[in-house]
C-alpha cells in the first residue's frame, strides 16, 4: 500500500466518481481504477459497490476513508514539517474554499502569494462551506476559506473580509423605488443554492427578518454553484441572491437587473484546526491577505 494508493482512494471516495477523482488528480481514468483494483486486490477486500454508471463506498470502505484521511493528514504534516525547515523555498500549502470565495475573492490573493513564494506550491479543492469545514477538520485542507457560518469544535475561525449580497433578477424586471416587502418576497419566483451553501445561509436570515422561511417562498430551482444559478435567473427562472463580486459585472452588462433589498453584511472567515501548529506557508498568506484587505478580525476559538 502506497501514499498515492491512499490519495487516489480519498479522492474517489470523496466523488464517488473515478472519472472526475482522475481529473482533479491530473491522472488516467485506468491509472485510478487500477490503483483502486490493487488496493481491493491486495487485501482481499471490497471497498466500493458499483451500481449501475456510479459507485458507492461499501462499509470496509466507509471505515477505511477514516484511517486513509490520517495517514495523509500525518505524511502532510511531516512534509510540512520539512517544506518549513527551507524557509518556504519549497513546500506545498493545500486550501479548500466555499464556491464565492474559492471563485472570485480568493484566486487573485493565491496570484500574489505564488509570486512572492515560486517555490510554494498550492492547489485548491472548492465545495460548500460544509464541506470545506468538513476538510480542514479531517486534515485533507491546511486552511479553509468560507463565506457561512461554522460550528466545529476543532477548528479556529477567524474573520478576514467582509461581503455583500445582492439581490438579482432577470433583465426586464420592473424595479421598485421602496425596499421590497415579505409580501413582494413571497410573489416572486426564486432560484436558491444548495442547503449547505453560505449564500442560502444569509438568504435564510435575511427571509427571518421579515418573518418568512424559505418555505413560504415559490421556489422554482435549487442548484448547486453559483454560477448555474445566475445563468438560470439570467434566463428568466426567477430572482435569487448572490454575491456582488458574482454579479457586478452582469449587472453592468445589463444582464440582470438588483433590486431594493438589504441583506446582512456577511463575513468571510479563515479557518484552521486547533490541534495544527500553522505552517511558514500558512502564516504568510494570512499575512498576505490582511495586508490586501484589512477587516476588524476576531478569532472564534
Amino acid at each position: 500500500m502506497t501514499l498515492e494508493q491512499l490519495r487516489i482512494f480519498v479522492a474517489v471516495a470523496q466523488r464517488e466518481h473515478v472519472t472526475r477523482a482522475a481529473a482533479d488528480l491530473n491522472l488516467t481514468q485506468s491509472a485510478v481504477s487500477a490503483a483502486i483494483t490493487a488496493l481491493e486486490a491486495r487485501h482481499a477486500t471490497q471497498l466500493f459497490d458499483r451500481i449501475g454508471r456510479r459507485i458507492a463506498l461499501t462499509q470496509a470502505g466507509r471505515l477505511f476513508l477514516i484511517e486513509a484521511r490520517a495517514v495523509l493528514a500525518r505524511a502532510a504534516a511531516a512534509e510540512g514539517a520539512l517544506a518549513d525547515l527551507a524557509g518556504l523555498k519549497r513546500g506545498a500549502l493545500a486550501l479548500a474554499a466555499s464556491q464565492t470565495v474559492g471563485n472570485y475573492w480568493l484566486p487573485p490573493l493565491m496570484a500574489r502569494f505564488r509570486a512572492a513564494y515560486p517555490g510554494v506550491t498550492l492547489s485548491l479543492t472548492i465545495g460548500n462551506t460544509e464541506t470545506v469545514a468538513a476538510m480542514v477538520q479531517d486534515g485533507a485542507a491546511d486552511l479553509g476559506f468560507v463565506e457561512g457560518g461554522v460550528d466545529g469544535a476543532p477548528l479556529d475561525v477567524t474573520v478576514v473580509a467582509e461581503d455583500e449580497l445582492l439581490l438579482v433578477a432577470p433583465p426586464g424586471t420592473k424595479i421598485a423605488k421602496k425596499p421590497l416587502r415579505a409580501d413582494d418576497v413571497k410573489a416572486m419566483r426564486w432560484v436558491v443554492r444548495e442547503r449547505g451553501s453560505g449564500t442560502r445561509a444569509i438568504l435564510e436570515t435575511a427571509l427571518a427578518a421579515l418573518g418568512l422561511t424559505l418555505s413560504d417562498l415559490d421556489v422554482a430551482l435549487e442548484l448547486p454553484s453559483n454560477e448555474a444559478v445566475q445563468s438560470a435567473v439570467e434566463a428568466g427562472a426567477g430572482a435569487t441572491a448572490l454575491s456582488h463580486l458574482v454579479v457586478q459585472d452582469a449587472i453592468a452588462a445589463g444582464a440582470l437587473t438588483a433590486l431594493n433589498f438589504k441583506f446582512p453584511k456577511r463575513q468571510f472567515s479563515a479557518l484552521r484546526h486547533k490541534d495544527r501548529t500553522p505552517s511558514q506557508a500558512e502564516r504568510a498568506l494570512i499575512a498576505l491577505i490582511d495586508g490586501a484587505a484589512p477587516v476588524a478580525r476576531r478569532s472564534r476559538r
